[in-house]
């Protein structure tokens, strides 16, 4: 298995074979705790207006991501796994549009398959890249905004290249790097609106699902299929 550690946009536009879209803070995160919650479909968006015109066509799906990591004018609920699940989800629908992760999605269209990656299913994921067995492994870091590269985001990468490899990694070292520097937003007070203490939590919490989210084509959309693994 060659295995390729790929960033941003064009590290999307060039993965091939099984590849993994990365987004740890927060947009794939969100997404297993959205399923957990009950939602039983996601529609990954890239464009913000494709997403409005959904919800126009379809009032009873949840509206749900951001933009600058703020909630869009209109949605129900921004890029938070802990504001998502104060809200009644069960059974709904969702339409999911990000800065960084569903880019990815709508970017990669030369990979074979499409999973996404988060720690909260990366033992799932592992499982699963095991079970392929797949020549080409492409994995993704979609970065902040798309704009520059993130630790979380390289962290998962090499991480999961690791334990595929059987070489040791010690994530606790992981979560407390990222405290200090990619996630110390999460504790700063005037960000607790968009980016509560509480999602850094959730989101580094390792293994804590036992299933992928495959990206499945629907009438030439998008939408993301729970897999157990």
């Amino acid at each position: 298995m060659q295995i390729e550690i790929l960033q941003l946009l064009d590290g999307a536009r060039n993965a091939k074979g099984l590849t993994v879209i990365i987004d740890v803070f927060r947009a794939f995160s969100v997404a297993c705790y959205a399923f957990e919650g009950g939602v039983q479909r996601i529609y990954p968006v890239g464009n913000i207006e494709d997403a409005y015109q959904l919800k126009e066509q379809n009032p009873d799906f949840l509206l749900v991501g951001e933009r600058n990591e703020q909630k869009p004018e209109g949605f129900d609920c921004g890029n938070s796994p802990s504001q998502l699940l104060r809200l009644d989800i069960a059974a709904k629908t969702m339409v999911h549009t990000t800065s960084s992760g569903t880019q990815g999605i709508a970017n990669a269209l030369q990979a074979d398959e499409l999973i996404t990656g988060s720690f909260v299913n990366a033992g799932a994921i592992i499982n699963y890249i095991r079970k392929q067995q797949p020549e080409q492994l492409s994995l993704v870091c979609m970065g902040y905004a798309c704009s520059y590269p993130t630790d979380e985001d390289t962290f998962l990468a090499e991480y999961i290249k690791a334990v595929l490899e059987e070489k040791p990694v010690d994530f606790e070292q992981l979560v407390a790097q990222l405290r200090l520097g990619a996630g110390a937003r999460f504790f700063e007070a005037e960000k607790q609106s968009w980016s509560p203490t509480a999602d850094f939590d959730l989101c580094l919490q390792l293994n804590r699902f036992d299933f992928v989210l495959k990206v499945e084509q629907e009438r030439e959309r998008n939408y993301l299929k729970k897999i157990e693994v």
